[in-house]
């Protein structure tokens, strides 16, 4: 009985598909890492509202692994959306305090400066088959740049309106903890989580049934192949970029209801945080491999890890970059073995 069991194990992971190993790994790993949290740092971790707080800080940073992730399925990379970020941080909030925006006014720059760069960067990289690394780190000078010239002093908005939006607080029923004086709070969520949570949903349909989606891994897996089933490979990568600049224009409005203010430093090193989040979530460098749901545990892992990290004490910041250097590696090798194991 126990050998059919070891037996069925086997068969059933050889059976999987790259993307559902790689995304249940991912899941794994991040339950492991909550679970011995809960257990050996503290009452803290038991709370939800320190889920809830995972989930409020990194809203834009789900968001922008979901464009990160599309762009890898692809074969390609956009290091770019830090920048775009800051630039939506910045423009909206001069537009809001200093040239009496309203709100949708903001959010419609936000969906105008994302769609901006990925029309030109989709259509260099695609069209013009130029690396995207270099259109993309190009596009990240450009935006670091632009910020600046926008505005170069930092400042909190004030406008009243905005500030009532991104107070705005999203209580859980029923989900809660008992505070110092006995009574329950509930835990809560900002707006941006649900933006966030419905973009992954969204994206997850998309790759999963949409004949979109299917190209997208098309063109990511095998380019030869992919133009001898009718492919529009150019279109499809072009699509891939604007889409991914267009989720960095809403996870850069996202970030902003979350700082409430514009800085030429805002999103800092976003960019490599949404790539080693999608790697941590299974999506291959190599293309062709990928889930969304993955991505969204990738960041899950990733906030968790650096909580982790500064809970045991080690509050300097290098102890967290060397933490998530070493995340990483192992899951690049992890990578490595699926990828031999396909060659196989």
């Amino acid at each position: 009985m126990e050998k059919n069991k070891k037996i069925d194990l086997k068969t059933t992971l050889k059976n999987m598909s790259d993307t559902n190993l790689l995304l249940t790994i991912t899941i794994v790993v991040f339950a492991l890492m909550y679970i011995f949290a809960m257990l050996f740092l503290g009452k803290g971790f038991l709370k939800p509202q320190t889920f809830c707080n995972i989930l409020n800080e990194n809203a834009a940073l789900i968001i922008l692994s979901c464009g990160m992730s599309l762009v890898m399925i692809t074969g390609g990379i956009d290091i770019s959306v830090g920048g775009v970020t800051a630039l939506i941080s910045m423009s909206c909030a001069v537009l809001l305090d200093m040239k009496g925006g309203s709100l949708i006014a903001s959010m419609g720059l936000a969906l105008l400066i994302g769609l901006l760069f990925g029309m030109v960067q989709g259509y260099l990289v695609a069209y013009l088959d130029i690396q995207p690394f270099i259109v993309s780190l190009a596009g990240m000078f450009f935006a670091r740049g632009m910020t600046t010239i926008v505005n170069t002093a930092p400042f909190n908005v004030e406008n009243e309106s905005f500030v009532a939006l991104k107070n705005t607080r999203i209580y859980l029923p029923g989900i809660g903890s008992v505070n110092k004086n006995g009574d329950f709070v509930n835990a809560y969520v900002e707006i941006g989580v649900v933006i966030a949570l419905l973009v992954v949903i969204l994206m997850f349909v998309m790759l999963r049934w949409t004949k979109l989606g299917r190209n997208f891994y098309a063109v990511g897996g095998n380019r030869q192949s992919a133009l001898m089933l009718g492919i529009n490979v150019k279109k499809t990568k072009f699509l891939a970029h604007l889409i991914c600049s267009i989720l960095a224009g809403i996870g850069g409005y996202v970030y902003f209801m979350h700082v409430g203010s514009g800085s030429a430093s805002h999103a800092s090193g976003a960019e490599m945080n949404a790539i080693a989040s999608s790697i941590i979530g299974g999506t291959m460098l190599t293309g062709g491999v990928g889930n969304i749901i993955g991505t969204l545990f990738g960041v899950l892992s990733l906030s968790t890890i650096k909580n982790i990290v500064s809970s045991a004490g080690f509050d300097q910041a290098w102890w967290t970059g060397i933490t998530v250097a070493v995340m990483l590696c192992i899951f690049l090798v992890i990578q490595s073995v699926v990828l031999a194991r396909k060659s196989k």
